[in-house]
């Protein structure tokens, strides 16, 4: 159950690009380590089987089922599992408030905050600190911005060199606030990346551009699509996979 963790958060199969939305056909709630955790059941056309996932937050639980599946088994199927659901709750990293003198990952380095309200109030980067000025009040909602902004940039750069390296035209990025994708390829190109990926180190968020921009010639992921994904990407895929599977959820302790 868990080993599907990393095809759940990035998955870009064809069928589900082109199907509807997938429908939630109900909004419930179990009892896990002696609190009430939401509980989403959805319906997806492509589904073959039952799945149970954790929110990367640990906001809610939710199980996938087949389009013909049956709600109350879906129930049932994750209130067997409570134990489990329990246990990956234990892992969650505690949440973590941005403030002066506290660090936030950048490019898998931690940066020291270093705020000084007169200082400039645009964040500056330097050996290991990140100074930043204005309002103590505004400061999470500053530095969010500018990790946007870095996470574009840095993105925009990825993928112009993965669409070359393909032989593919540059499709229009967006940025994402996903809490279920790392990044998503729809099916007239566009790319959409998830922003917290600039937390990670470059190799981890180009591993998923990379993936995206294969996902431009194949939509799916057969055999042509992972070795296409490896004549893109130079660094080792699977290592890239171990530190998603490993701390992907760590990315989303700040800016809840």
């Amino acid at each position: 159950m868990a080993s599907g963790v990393l095809d759940w958060l990035r998955r870009a199969d064809p069928r589900a690009k082109q199907a509807p939305t997938p429908r939630a056909v109900a909004r419930r709630s179990i009892t896990v380590g002696g609190r009430d955790l939401p509980l989403v059941i959805r319906k997806l056309g492509h589904a073959r089987r039952m799945t149970l996932r954790l929110a990367p937050d640990g906001s809610e639980a939710r199980v996938s089922i087949p389009a013909w599946g049956r709600v109350g088994d879906a129930e049932a199927f994750a209130r067997d599992r409570a134990e489990w659901l329990a246990s990956q709750l234990a892992r969650l990293p505690e949440a973590r408030a941005i403030e002066p003198q506290s660090s936030l990952p950048y490019r898998g380095e931690t940066l020291h905050i270093q705020w000084q309200e007169r200082a400039r109030r645009k964040p500056e980067v330097c050996a290991g600190e990140l100074r930043i000025g204005g309002p103590v009040e505004g400061l999470p909602t500053r530095l969010q911005r500018w990790l946007e902004a870095e996470a574009l940039r840095l993105c925009a750069d990825d993928l112009a060199h993965y669409c070359a390296r393909a032989g593919e035209a540059v499709p229009r990025l967006s940025l994402s606030r996903a809490q279920r994708r790392w990044g998503s390829c729809a099916a007239d190109g566009s790319i959409r990346m998830n922003w917290r990926l600039v937390m990670a180190p470059d190799f981890v968020r180009q591993s998923v551009v990379a993936h995206e921009v294969a996902h431009m010639k194949h939509f799916d992921h057969s055999p042509a699509f992972h070795a296409h994904l490896g004549g893109l990407y130079e660094g080792d895929i699977d290592a890239a996979n171990r530190w998603l599977k490993r701390h992907g959820r760590s990315l989303y302790v700040l800016f809840g």
